[in-house]
Order: structure tokens, then sequence, then C-alpha cells
């Protein structure tokens, strides 16, 4: 199924500024749009489950900041 919009000319002019040459003008808003907003997002990850992706990330950004550190004494 297909729907028209209406889009500026100047806003027509910026995603073919930024379209693929081997992709349609839909492949190209969908990708420039992105995936899922953070709203419908949240709330798949159960309580533990967002537990441990935490302390993934702390623990990343601790070992980087050693890295730093040790890069820069």
């Amino acid at each position: 199924m297909t729907k028209s919009i209406r889009v500026t000319d100047e806003v027509h002019s910026m995603i073919e500024a930024h379209k693929h040459d081997d992709e349609t003008f839909s492949e190209a808003i969908e990708r420039l749009i992105g995936g899922p907003s953070l709203r419908e997002l949240a709330g798949i990850l159960s309580d533990d489950e967002a537990d441990t992706f935490r302390e993934a990330i702390e623990e990343s950004h601790a070992d980087h900041d050693e890295e730093l550190r040790r890069r820069f004494e």
C-alpha cells in the first residue's frame, strides 16, 4: 500500500540530498527517521535485564575512563 504525502520543495531537496542512489524515497525517509522511538522501547526489558545492561554500560565507562587516564598521564 502506498500513500501520497505533501512536502515542501526544501524538504524534498533535503531528502534527495541524503538519499542513496539505490534506494527509493520511502526507503530514504525510513532510514533517515531511524528505528523505534524511545517511547516504543520503554518496558521491553525486565528489571533484571535493565540492571544487567546498566551495569555493563557503567563498567564500559569505567574501563574507558581508566584507558584515558593511562594514555594522558
